[in-house]
């Protein structure tokens, strides 16, 4: 028997069929051991030692293994064709040999670009040995990833509090973000003006034209800069008369896009179909591995990690066939198209992603797939056929037009317009534009010496804009300009910013969060040249000279580490007031920006007399007044209080009928909150109450404020032991209690509504271990496909997830749980399950946790001891 070796159980099962009985196939799951999160898993002063630790839910799957190749003909090593996949032929066959089960059979290592049934047996019939520097390269990484992380995060714990982790390109790509947000705040924008003429040819053939010479002199962007200048001329062009000068057409050539590679079609699904980079490579991983096509299981795409652009001949001349029978021959050029890959560091330059088959067309195999995963396949099918068809044919008329203006100087308005005389690719495929600004339109028929009438001269004001903030497409495009990163890491370093809640998503744009912005001025203010664009794409560079086999994969490492650990060295003294001063000039334009009123923006608006200034408490960074503590002015850090209605003392909502005391709306460090009259000393504070997630601060009433500021409200007494049942709002939001005993209210709304018997009903059914029923229910899959069942999407304590029998997945924070399909829920189940039940607390641990997370009143966290809590934070490989 020969034991093959590949990821995931779908590959195997593919792969299974292609290969006979002779063969077994096995997945390894992924990556089956890593570096652990604690001190000394890579050692400097041990010549980069590297300490592996096998994850405890391969260890089975590892013994399986082990047993299958004791006796086996031979071991092929069949992991996916790039670096990574380098790296985990390397773990298991260093693990099988430590369990001594090689002992005298043979090894291979083969790679196929596509799992369909030729290229997996044409790879067979070429074996080949483990790829040394390929595996070096990832050591090299992996190690760099490590030393970053573990060595730069525990600094950032204790200068920064409230700060996660730092990642070598993480945070290169969160400076990315950061510094566009700081562009945007820095803008100063400048008026202009516009004038535009309306006008209409002898056949009443309106267009539009715009002025570009007044008087004899060219008029720059700028040149009309108010409203009076605009006027001035809008009124010289009215009663003018109009005679086209010149008029000049020109052919021009639009070739079509290369085939996709990683970050393109990345980009590109960002842009046309709205997914997410992760969303973008989990369909793209399916497609791969292997689609069921009505019994025969083939995979439907070539491998999706690459930076290559570049297609197989053969590929190339089925591609011209098809655009030939399906358009005609004008659309296939004479020669096949070349490509070249144009990334700055392309590391894993395999072929690009095509389809496998061009005879799977969309509409044919579309019932197979998900809804998701067939808009993808559709979107590399048409990019791939396009890549190959003839250019487009557009030809682009300009008409300048003489204007003798009412006060008798000459003035010149010019039209554009452009028509497509060959569609060629376009009526394959046209690529996605980044904030894309409108096309001319066609020009009517003009001759020189035309008369026109003017219909309509119209002045419009304009003001510059900022720079766009970036989407995830854009983002990752600027990323691969600069060398940063590699296919493999673009999704997962997005994710990371988000899980870290380091940068938001707001309408397809990224905004960083104030955390974010602080750790991204921290690493600029401290160690500037680690998060440098030209540091970090050098870097990647030589990941790529060692994956050549022309650089020492520990003289990187010992050229990197002398200057790093000196870095850090440098700043070990550094006090946490000298670490924030340095903040407060470098986010000034952020955290202290111009108010509407003028004056000193760092004056405290409470006591005048103190200064504003960053602080840093247990939970993070905030802004208070250096009189503290006789000022105790505190807000968060984006939130300057320069609001109608809103002041340092909060905006009034109305008097409480019961004590007579005024109720305000406020903002502090932890958000908005609603108060209960003023403190009357320094240890007394006002009753308070925050704002619970879901409501406008700006629409809240003052009976609202009243309603959250008598909570936990009392429901009544529980029939069995007549003790009080109460609603509330806690950590992980609306609750009902009784008895140190909760249960989760669905919605907000209930901890108002919520009465008796459905209070105790949750309470019951909580302490059933039952899950409560209506709400929680998102969606209805229907039955497993393979293991019978329902699949179900729900709403749970903890967000939503997936469930089937016993088995829960939590569902990525990018996916709408509306949206999500049987596929993606059986792939989130599988994995899920591979990693094998959770591990359970002591009772009497788990007891104490609990009690003290449901506990209402807020007790204080015990300090920090070391840095063992956010440990695995740090040696995460966080992006890259």
């Amino acid at each position: 028997m020969n034991i093959v070796i590949v990821e995931s159980p779908a590959k195997a099962k593919t792969v299974n069929k292609y290969l006979g009985p002779d063969y077994h196939v096995i997945a390894s799951y992924g990556h089956v051991r890593d570096l652990p999160a604690k001190n000394g898993s890579v050692e400097p002063e041990k010549d980069f030692a590297m300490h592996w630790d096998v994850d405890p839910k391969a260890a089975k799957r590892l013994d399986e293994i082990a047993r299958a190749v004791k006796g086996a003909n031979k071991l092929i090593l069949a992991t996916d064709p790039d670096r990574e996949g380098e790296a985990i032929s390397w773990h298991v066959l260093q693990i099988l040999d430590r369990k001594k089960a090689l002992a005298g059979v043979p090894v291979e290592r083969v790679v196929f670009n596509a799992v369909t049934k030729e290229a997996v047996l044409d790879a067979m019939r070429h074996p080949r040995a483990i790829d040394g520097p390929l595996v070096n390269a990832y050591l090299a990484r992996r190690a760099l990833d490590y030393l970053v992380g573990f060595t730069l995060s525990p600094v950032l714990w204790r200068k920064l509090p409230g700060a996660r982790s730092a990642g070598r390109v993480q945070s290169v790509a969160l400076r990315l973000v950061c510094n566009r947000e700081l562009e945007i705040e820095q803008f100063k924008a400048q008026e202009y003006w516009t004038i535009a003429a309306e006008l209409a040819t002898a056949k009443n053939e309106t267009f539009e034209a715009r002025l570009v010479t007044a008087d004899g002199k060219k008029l720059d962007k700028f040149d009309i800069p108010d409203q009076a200048s605009a006027t001035r001329l809008k009124n010289a062009l009215e009663g003018g008369r109009f005679l086209v000068g010149a008029v000049e057409s020109k052919s021009q050539r639009r070739n079509p896009a290369a085939p996709f590679t990683t970050s393109t079609l990345q980009q590109e699904a960002s842009r046309k179909l709205g997914y997410s980079p992760r969303h973008t490579m989990q369909l793209a991983q399916r497609l791969y591995e292997g689609v069921d096509l009505g019994g025969e299981s083939e995979g439907l795409i070539t491998y999706m990690r690459t930076d290559g652009v570049q297609i197989v001949p053969e590929a190339v001349s089925a591609i011209r066939r098809l655009v030939t029978k399906a358009c005609g021959d004008r659309y296939v050029p004479s020669s096949p198209r070349q490509y070249e890959t144009r990334a700055k560091n392309a590391q894993e330059a395999h072929e690009a992603i095509r389809p496998t088959d061009f005879a799977k067309a969309p509409d044919k195999v579309s019932r197979y797939l998900d809804p998701d995963a067939a808009k993808l396949y559709k979107l590399i099918w048409q990019r791939t056929l396009a890549s190959q068809a003839s250019s487009a044919e557009i030809e682009r008329t300009t008409a300048e037009i003489d204007v003798t203006g009412s006060d008798g100087k000459p003035y010149g308005v010019r039209a554009t317009g452009s028509v497509i005389r060959f569609d060629g690719f376009l009526k394959i495929y046209e690529e996605g534009v980044d904030d894309a600004i409108g096309e001319d339109s066609a020009l009517p028929a003009l001759a020189k010496g035309d008369k026109l009438d003017s219909r309509e001269i119209v002045a419009k004001q304009h003001f510059t804009e900022p720079p766009p903030r970036y989407s995830e497409a854009t983002l990752i495009k600027k990323m691969e300009e600069l060398g940063i990163g590699r296919p493999s890491t673009y999704a997962s370093t997005l994710n990371v910013l988000r899980d870290r809640e380091y940068v938001r998503i707001d309408k397809k744009r990224l905004y960083p969060e104030d955390k974010g912005r602080l750790v991204t001025a921290f690493l600029e203010s401290f160690f500037r040249r680690y998060v440098e664009y030209d540091f970090t794409a050098d870097l990647e560079e030589k990941l790529d000279l060692i994956s050549a086999g022309k650089l020492e994969w520990k003289d990187v490492l010992r050229d990197f580490w002398r200057e790093f650990i000196g870095a850090v060295n440098d700043i070990g003294d550094l006090r946490i007031a000298e670490v924030l001063e340095a903040l407060n000039e470098l986010l000034g334009p952020h955290i202290f920006p111009e108010t509407s009123q003028g004056g000193d923006p760092r004056a405290c608006p409470s006591c005048s007399a103190g200064r504003l200034s960053l602080k840093v408490g247990k939970f993070g960074a905030f802004i208070g007044c250096s009189n503290y503590p006789d000022c105790r002015f505190t807000r968060q850090l984006a939130d300057t209080g320069d609001k109608p209605g809103v002041g340092a003392e909060g905006k009034l909502l109305g008097t409480d009928p019961e004590t007579g005391l005024d109720v305000t709306l406020r903002t502090g460090r932890f958000g908005p909150y609603v108060q209960l009259g003023e403190a009357n000393g320094k240890d007394e504070k006002p009753k308070r109450a925050s704002i619970p997630k879901g409501t406008e601060p700006e629409s809240l009433e003052l009976a609202q404020a009243l309603a959250l500021l008598a909570l936990p409200r009392e429901i009544g007494a529980h029939p069995e032991t007549g003790k009080p049942i109460l609603a509330g709002f806690g950590r992980y939001g609306p609750y009902v209690q009784h008895d140190g005993k909760y249960a989760s209210l669905p919605t907000p709304e209930e901890v108002f509504e919520v009465g008796t018997n459905r209070a105790v009903s949750l309470l019951a059914e909580k302490a059933a271990n039952r899950r409560p029923q209506g709400a929680s229910v998102i969606k209805d899959l229907g039955d497993h496909p393979e293991g019978g069942g329902k699949v179900q999407v729900l709403s749970g304590r903890y967000g939503p997830y997936v469930k089937h029998g016993k088995v829960n997945a939590t569902l990525p924070r990018d996916r709408v749980p509306k949206e999500v399909t049987m596929d993606e829920a059986v792939a989130l189940i599988t994995a899920r399950a591979a990693k094998g039940p959770a591990k359970k607390k002591p009772a009497k641990a788990a007891a104490k946790k609990t009690a003290k997370a449901k506990s209402p009143v807020k007790a204080k966290s015990p300090a920090r001891k070391g840095t063992t809590k956010s440990n695995k934070e740090a040696v995460e490989e966080t992006a890259g």
